[in-house]
């Protein structure tokens, strides 16, 4: 009996060792580091528009919103990302500095102005155009792709349908065939390693889409293009009248409503005034 009592007193202590040296393993085990480290906020269109509701249908009724506009710089260890080029930097030169898109017809806006270029922002960080490695745009309206051939040689990642439709009406811009282009069909992992998530979202156009960063000290933060145009968009889940598809902008903003959850992330809205008015920009940088 006392023979098999310290026999399993062995077992036991040597089970409780084994335990103990998994868990000290697994905490001097170094944590997996995203690969980027800078996300610079950009300036790349100020935008206005005669009547909210065109883009909140039902709600704010004739009352005039701003529009902002913004590009996203990535810094990753395999080198620089843009995400959207913005207003064409061309109507900086345009009488004004204004661009005025005729989304539903004459005077319904948004009036964009481009009091500063995206190339001058870049060089004011000493980036130039040919530095840039990789880029993608959430989608092919013009206040988003507007300045791709600034970066003629840089690969493009866009969604396959968006690159097939883009073009095919006056409110959004034709990819040049000639530049360099990977065409992605969904969510896509741009380095391999979770820090950029390209996020497939359609509703806006059938290629929209949307980018999940992952930033070391910020945490992770989803960049969400058009999925909604402001944040009271998405809460209430207002869909415009000249979205794509309302059925897939519904679907879209929900996989993003379960992404936020689950990642716990930051929704970052590209067009929503009070978020752009609260952020730092370049050549400020989030880590």
């Amino acid at each position: 009996m006392k023979t098999n009592t310290k026999f399993i007193l062995l077992i036991a202590a040597s089970a409780l060792a084994a335990i103990a040296a998994t868990r000290i393993s697994a905490a001097s085990k170094p944590q997996a580091k995203s690969g980027v480290d800078r996300l610079y906020v950009i300036d790349c269109g100020d935008g206005s528009g005669p009547d909210e509701s065109r883009w909140t249908p039902g709600a704010n009724v004739g009352i005039p919103v701003g529009f902002p506009g913004h590009c996203y710089l990535i810094h990753h260890t395999q080198g620089w990302f843009l995400w959207d080029t913005g207003v064409d930097d061309a109507v900086a030169k345009l009488p004004h500095h204004e661009l005025v898109l005729h989304e539903w017809g004459p005077g319904t806006g948004p009036i964009w102005r481009k009091p500063i270029t995206l190339a001058a922002q870049l060089e004011e960080i000493h980036v130039k155009p040919s530095d840039i490695k990789l880029m993608a745009v959430s989608h092919s309206h013009p206040d988003h792709a507007g300045n791709i051939e600034m970066f003629p040689n840089t690969l493009m990642l866009v969604q396959r349908v968006e690159y097939e439709w883009a073009g095919s009406r006056q409110d959004t811009v034709a990819f040049n065939k000639n530049h360099p282009v990977k065409l992605v069909d969904g969510d896509y992992d741009i380095f391999g390693d979770g820090s950029l998530v390209l996020l497939s979202t359609p509703g806006h156009t059938p290629g929209h889409q949307s980018l999940l960063v992952r930033l070391p000290k910020t945490g992770p933060v989803i960049l969400s293009g058009d999925v909604a145009h402001f944040q009271t968009s998405f809460d209430h889940r207002y869909v415009p009248s000249n979205n794509w598809n309302k059925q897939a902008s519904l679907e879209s903003m929900d996989k993003i409503a379960a992404i936020l959850a689950k990642e716990h992330a930051q929704l970052w809205i590209n067009h929503d005034q009070a978020q752009s008015d609260a952020q730092k920009k370049l050549p400020a940088f989030y880590e």
